[in-house]
Parts: structure tokens; C-alpha cells; sequence
């Protein structure tokens, strides 16, 4: 038996004519050298710098500390100081809050997170030097001015800011 269906007649297609090698990009202009230095986590990758992660956790630990120092400070200090101790207890409430926001802002990489750092940081050297004149051991105060104004410090880096954000 034959096949009815005629063979193709039709010519096999021909092999791609071999393209020359493409040229050799030419090598990209370096860069001009920067003059600030930025640590190496402050880079564009989001990753958080471990000095912000060191001071967002410890941030909060202190914060849920002072939220209960605030609390025993305005119910104690209402009940034997009247209005004074309300408001010393009041006061020391805020600056709990403001270091827990702070601490989830700094865990977060938000923007507003670094002026609640920095004011943090001076209300507690603030607050140091109230306790000074208030009679407070001048060693531990002396410490907590120390490390308030190394946490300043460390927040003004160019590249600490830069994370934040900030010019």
C-alpha cells in the first residue's frame, strides 16, 4: 500500500549565520572616593546596625523598668508627697514611654525613632542631674550622664543618622 499523502517537499531550514563575538563592555568609571565613613551595616541592604539593635533592646528593658519605677513613684509618691510625687511620677511615666517608643522605632529603622533618642538621651542626663542636687550618689549618676552622652554620641554618627534618615 501506498501513502496518499505526498512527502514534504518543503527545504529544511538553513543554520543561523555565526554572529560575531559581542564587544566587551568597557569597564564602568569608579566611583569618587567618599570622605565620610559609614559603618558597614548602614548600607543601602535595610540591614540594622548592632549598636541600634545593642541599644533598641536594652532600650526597652529600661523602658518596661521606668514604666514600673513611674507607677510605684506616682501612686508612693502621691500617697506621702501629695501633688509633687504625682507629678515626679507623672513626669517619669513620659520618660518611660518616650524610651519604649524609642526602642520600637529604633528596632524598626523608623525616621522619627532618632530626635526620640537623642531627646531620651538629655532628658536622662536631665534627670541625673535632679538627682545629683536631690542628694543621689554622685558615682551612679555620674555613670548614667556618661552613658546618656555616649548614646548621643553614637546617634550623631553620620551613618547612624543616615539609617535614621537624617542628613
Amino acid at each position: 500500500m501506498t501513502d496518499p499523502t505526498p512527502a514534504d517537499q518543503t527545504p529544511a531550514p538553513a543554520a543561523p549565520a555565526p554572529q560575531p563575538p559581542a564587544p566587551a563592555p568597557a569597564p564602568a568609571a569608579s566611583p569618587a572616593a567618599s570622605t565620610t565613613w559609614t559603618p558597614p551595616a548602614a548600607t543601602a541592604t535595610g540591614a540594622r546596625p548592632t549598636g541600634i539593635t545593642i541599644l533598641a533592646v536594652l532600650a526597652a528593658i529600661g523602658g518596661v523598668f521606668a514604666l514600673f519605677g513611674g507607677f510605684i513613684i506616682f501612686i508612693g509618691g502621691t500617697a506621702i508627697f501629695g501633688g509633687l510625687g504625682a507629678i515626679l511620677g507623672l513626669a517619669f511615666l513620659a520618660y518611660a514611654g518616650l524610651i519604649i517608643a524609642f526602642a520600637y522605632g529604633a528596632w524598626t529603622l523608623k525616621p522619627w525613632a532618632w530626635p526620640l533618642g537623642v531627646a531620651g538621651a538629655a532628658f536622662g542626663i536631665v534627670l541625673a542631674v535632679l538627682n545629683i542636687i536631690g542628694g543621689s550618689s554622685i558615682v551612679s549618676q555620674i555613670i548614667s550622664i556618661a552613658i546618656d552622652g555616649g548614646i548621643i554620641y553614637y546617634l550623631n554618627q553620620p551613618g547612624i543618622r543616615a539609617v535614621f534618615g537624617r542628613p
